[in-house]
């Protein structure tokens, strides 16, 4: 078998594999095209999901006659002027999109500078230049992909419906839109209107400009539930928006991560958002995320994967700490705000059956007002952790016979003035209702009290250590052989969270002393859950490294139970510990703790709107 040189169509048809995946494939690299060329409004034209047609409009700076000629051949490319890789400034610059789609597609450039007088037109079928020729066209350039994959028709069983190819394209038009809010973009497909997203209008704050953009794009809850995001270090600079935590979904399509305008999707970036939201999730929950990344250019790789899909950071443990501290700064910040959708569902679930007004969708969450950073880390560190050391003690030994109504004077200024109200009553010995200055919240009392207990111990561990309590008759706990190993073997790591227990023969342990903030626990549930949560966790990682599973474990079964009755005042704690202390607004597991009715809410409920 001789070595031979390939003939340079199927050179170039090998390299359209890498590139053109789908018709998506080319809309990206087509946009990106329009971008780096200067363009402010880009306009996609799809047919049959981009099978039968794609065409890309833009107003940008354009090319001559001559540039055409090139610029439809390998590795032609005004994107690298200095030959530095390192020194990246523009979407594309491989220099493959043009050749590799006329391989396989029939491509038609059509291109007008804005010195010239007209327009010049090349065309490209199966690899075959033909041009250019003088053609009238508006400054800009507009590029026709007809017959994507005719000249390798093998590849076209591997397409999806129309449908689907259709919504791969949206989603890389979209992607470029959130990261260049400057510019207007449009996709029309068969004649109907996908997007149109005029420039932002708000011209003063990059903040602003973004959340506009992103409104659009993913909806007007995203922009409600949407906290923004800041931090710089080492000439590295974070910036952008997140969802509250109770705002999730069942999937992490809703994570758009930039790296310096360019749209990626990186496993580290992905991983420092999810050990982020780590505390406030359930492990099948994912958050809202558009986050962008400005990285020096020479300490970024953007020139790892044929699709620049994927980037390589030459301090990648210091960008991921970026991220990590970044977010949860901006989820504390965000102190006991909740999702806006859960009134909204709250409100469609109590519409009369019949009712002529429709049901409103359902979602998750609501508060609009929140604790200042300031005042929230100030109220911590001084008045708060005395009352809630108080509150604690109230909770824990309360007199069952106290009323569930608080009918104290200041219960009226108390509606006024705090963002979560006066409580009310308790229901069904579950819910606590309190009244606020123009609705009413509704608490789940162990889903908010877990939160509590949650963050109280991370604020011991970080201060002095959790102080124990020594049980009067040490439990003595059941477990099967191979699980109780397990518990033993961790026992020291234990102590230090203030779990005290030893091995007490085969298959059973003895707890001696737990963190007195669990107070009156299941300790029989908690040793048990422990111990699955060991069988399901690798047996190298510490339990420093699982520190919040851990306490989010010990939190769940020292919180007050559902069906525990309690007094005006303790209910009253609970609305006040929760407007003092981060993230308040959801467990442990990503449940909201409360709904909040505004009067309009409730009036739409009886028909007074």
């Amino acid at each position: 078998m001789k070595i031979r040189l390939l003939p340079s169509n199927l050179v170039n048809q090998i390299a359209a594999g890498e590139v053109v995946e789908r018709p998506a494939s080319v809309v990206k690299e087509l946009v990106e095209n329009a971008v780096d060329a200067g363009a402010t409004r880009i306009d996609v034209v799809l047919t049959d999901g981009g099978r039968s047609l794609i065409v890309v409009t833009d107003n940008g700076c354009g090319m001559s006659g001559q540039e055409l000629t090139v610029a439809v051949d390998r590795h032609a490319t005004s994107k690298l002027p200095s030959d530095d890789l390192l020194s990246i400034d523009y979407l594309g610059f491989r220099g493959e999109a043009l050749p590799a789609i006329g391989s396989v597609a029939r491509l038609t450039v059509t291109s007008r500078t804005a010195d010239a007088d007209s327009g010049w037109y090349v065309m490209v079928a199966g690899g075959r230049k033909d041009g250019p020729v003088p053609a009238p066209h508006p400054i800009g350039t507009r590029i026709e992909v007809r017959d994507i994959f005719y000249a390798t028709p093998a590849r076209l069983k591997f397409l999806k419906a129309p449908q689907t190819e259709l919504n791969y394209s949206v989603d890389a038009v979209e992607r470029l839109a959130m990261a260049h809010s400057n510019v207007a973009f449009s996709l029309t497909s068969d004649g109907k209107t996908r997007l149109n997203l005029p420039v932002s209008q708000s011209k003063d704050d990059l903040f602003d400009i973004h959340l506009e953009r992103l409104g659009v794009i993913l909806g007007k809850t995203f922009a409600e539930n949407a906290l923004p995001v800041a931090a710089e270090r080492e000439n590295i600079a974070l910036y952008g928006y997140i969802g509250v935590p109770t705002f999730n979904r069942g999937n992490a399509l809703a994570q758009y991560l930039f790296v310096n305008g360019r749209p990626v999707r990186d496993r580290l970036l992905s991983g420092a958002v999810r050990a982020a939201y780590r505390d406030f999730l359930a492990p099948n929950r994912h958050p809202y995320v558009v986050l962008f990344l400005d990285v020096p250019q020479q300490d970024v790789d953007v020139n790892v994967h044929p699709s620049k899909a994927e980037v390589r950071f030459s301090d990648s443990g210091m960008v991921r700490g970026l991220l990590v501290g970044a977010l949860k700064h901006a989820l504390t910040e965000a102190g006991h705000k909740t999702s806006t959708t859960i009134s909204d569902a709250a409100v469609g679930a109590l519409r009369p059956e019949g009712s002529d007004s429709p049901a409103l969708p359902y979602h998750r969450g609501n508060h609009s007002a929140h604790i200042e950073a300031q005042e929230l880390q100030s109220t911590l560190s001084s008045g708060a952790k005395g009352l809630l050391d108080g509150y604690q003690e109230s909770i824990l030994g309360f007199d069952p016979s106290a009323p569930t109504v608080s009918n104290d004077e200041d219960d009226e200024s108390d509606a006024q003035s705090h963002p979560l109200g006066a409580a009310r009553a308790q229901v069904h010995e579950t819910y606590i209702v309190a009244q606020t200055m123009d609705g009413i919240v509704i608490v789940d009392q162990h889903a908010a009290h877990e939160r509590l207990v949650y963050e109280r111990m991370k604020l011991a561990l970080g201060e002095k250590g959790i102080t124990r309590q020594m049980l009067l008759i040490p439990e003595v706990v059941e477990l099967d052989e191979a699980s109780a190993s397990r518990l033993a073997g961790r026992a020291n790591e234990f102590a230090e969270l203030g779990l005290v227990i030893e091995l007490f023969g085969a298959g059973t342990v003895v707890v001696r002393e737990i963190p007195a903030l669990l107070g009156e626990a299941d300790i029989q549930s908690l040793i048990r859950d422990l111990a699955d949560d060991l069988e399901s966790w690798d047996e190298a990682i510490s339990l420093k490294d699982r520190l919040g599973d851990v306490c989010g474990t010990l939190a769940c079964h020292g919180s007050v139970r559902a069906g525990r009755r309690l007094s005006g005042p303790e209910m009253n704690a609970v609305l006040r510990q929760m407007e003092v202390t981060p993230n308040a607004g959801q467990c442990n597991h990503g449940r909201p703790t409360y709904v909040e009715l505004k009067l309009k809410d409730i009036e739409r409920i009886f028909g007074r709107r």
